[in-house]
């Protein structure tokens, strides 16, 4: 993989990736439509045995009113992503029940409508459990391998994962702004985490028949943009954070993963630039989790566009996983209506959707198309994971750098001065990852990171 298969920017646009991804009840990603995936948790409550009957009421009453009502909107493509809750991994049989729980509805509705739909099974990375945390052994990576054996098994059509190699290390570099301590959590830790990782679920979807579909790196760039929207960091240091994480996610392709790439993974949209995978993203309809300063921009090139997760409480309309899919499908139908008009017009969205938030914050900037491209060829460019990691991050700032000259990106002069010393720490960024691992050693805590973990 050394070129990228979406080159061009009128190629780049929702619903339509080269590599479309379609699931055994016929649910085609990135086919032409974008449809919604929901994706919904329980109210704030424990989980043991003595609760485990609510938490099954729970679930059912959620994909019970999610199903129905997108059946009443007349929604013929239906994405379920179920994030398990630790307890639900450190304990495999009460994630894997509830993924059978959700897969019998959907194989119902299926049967009886016609729908097509399918079910994405995201287990926790609960590794980090252990303190410092213990990557390749332990109880907690075998229970994530049970759950991952297990997993076709029970019903589910993709594996997916939020995982957090690196991130021990990484959450200081975010609080310390430290640009250099940053590329190499993610481009030496994260990157032979992955490695590892991804390997062993593509060999277990490949025994069970699950297609391995994505990662996020939720727990580094999403972070950073949740710092940023706090004022604690930069919002110029997140977005070269989010660009830090392209090589990183790119592992995950590199060992078989062909998406829908996970909608918390903003790193999806130079993916699908990059190897022509479908992703599935979020944004305005997300706030229900969270809040973003990139609610439109990140529809432009969607393939399944998600609500992120929502408690299953009650809105005055109904539960709130019933408004979620409600919102999704509005938001589905009008690109659709779109791109069925003409290529012109789905491309003219896709364009206002772009400008409503591209030069209004930095993080909005580095996910317009035509930018994302720009940064991707030059990671292609590079070989090696650290490599491509240290050029996606001074390829940022010299996009961000480049904008705010021409005044198209407007920045706070606080932000400006910090794209300054953004500039300045580029040169503490070693060429080499040998250089880096050197430079950082000395730096690493043991009593947090345990550099052996990563084969360090």
């Amino acid at each position: 993989m050394s070129k990228l298969v979406i080159s061009k920017t009128e190629d780049f646009i929702y619903g339509k990736s080269p590599k479309p991804v379609t699931s055994k009840r016929g649910l085609a990603v990135g086919g032409g439509q974008v449809f919604p995936e929901v994706n919904f948790t329980l109210p704030t409550m424990s989980i043991t045995e003595a609760t485990w009957k609510q938490v099954r009421e729970h679930y059912t009453e959620m994909i019970s009113g999610v199903i129905t009502r997108s059946i009443e909107l007349e929604c013929e493509n239906l994405l379920i992503e179920f994030e398990t809750l630790p307890d639900m991994t450190i304990v495999p049989k009460w994630g894997l029940e509830i993924c059978q729980l959700l897969s019998d509805h959907l194989v119902a509705a299926h049967q009886k409508y016609g729908q097509k739909n399918a079910l994405r099974f995201t287990p926790n990375d609960i590794r980090e459990f252990s303190r410092p945390p213990i990557m390749r052994s332990g109880k907690y990576w075998d229970a994530m391998l049970e759950v991952f054996a297990k997993a076709g098994s029970f019903g589910a059509d993709f594996l997916s994962i939020e995982s957090t190699g690196g991130k021990e290390f990484h959450d200081e570099a975010l609080v310390n702004a430290d640009l250099p301590a940053v590329v190499f959590a993610l481009g030496v830790l994260g990157c032979r985490d992955m490695e590892f990782l991804w390997k062993q679920m593509v060999a277990d979807c490949k025994k069970t028949g699950v297609i391995p579909a994505g990662d996020s790196a939720c727990g580094f760039g999403n972070t950073a943009m949740v710092l940023a929207d706090k004022h604690m960091i930069p919002k110029v240091f997140a977005a070269v954070v989010r660009a830090a994480t392209i090589p990183r996610a790119l592992v995950a392709v590199e060992q078989g993963a062909v998406g829908p790439y996970k909608d918390c993974a903003y790193e999806g949209i130079y993916l699908k630039a990059i190897a022509g995978i479908p992703i599935a993203l979020e944004g305005k309809s997300a706030a229900c989790a969270h809040l973003s300063p990139i609610g439109n921009i990140a529809m432009a090139v969607c393939d399944c566009w998600s609500n992120e997760s929502v408690q299953n409480v009650q809105l005055l309309s109904g539960k709130a996983p019933v408004v979620s899919v409600e919102q999704l499908i509005y938001d589905c139908r009008l690109m659709n209506v779109a791109s069925a008009s003409s290529p012109a017009d789905a491309l003219k969205l896709r364009d206002w959707l772009v400008e409503s938030d591209a030069s209004i914050d930095p993080q909005a900037w580095i996910l317009r198309p035509d930018v994302a491209i720009r940064i991707c060829e030059k990671v292609m460019d590079a070989t090696g994971n650290y490599a491509r990691t240290r050029v996606a991050t001074i390829a940022a700032v010299e996009e961000l750098q480049k904008a705010h000259s021409e005044k198209k990106l407007k920045l706070t002069e606080r932000e400006s001065d910090w794209l300054e010393k953004l500039e300045v720490m580029l040169e503490d960024i070693p060429e080499s990852e040998e250089a880096m691992i050197a430079q950082m050693r000395p730096q690493v805590d043991a009593e947090k990171c345990l550099l052996s973990e990563y084969g360090v």
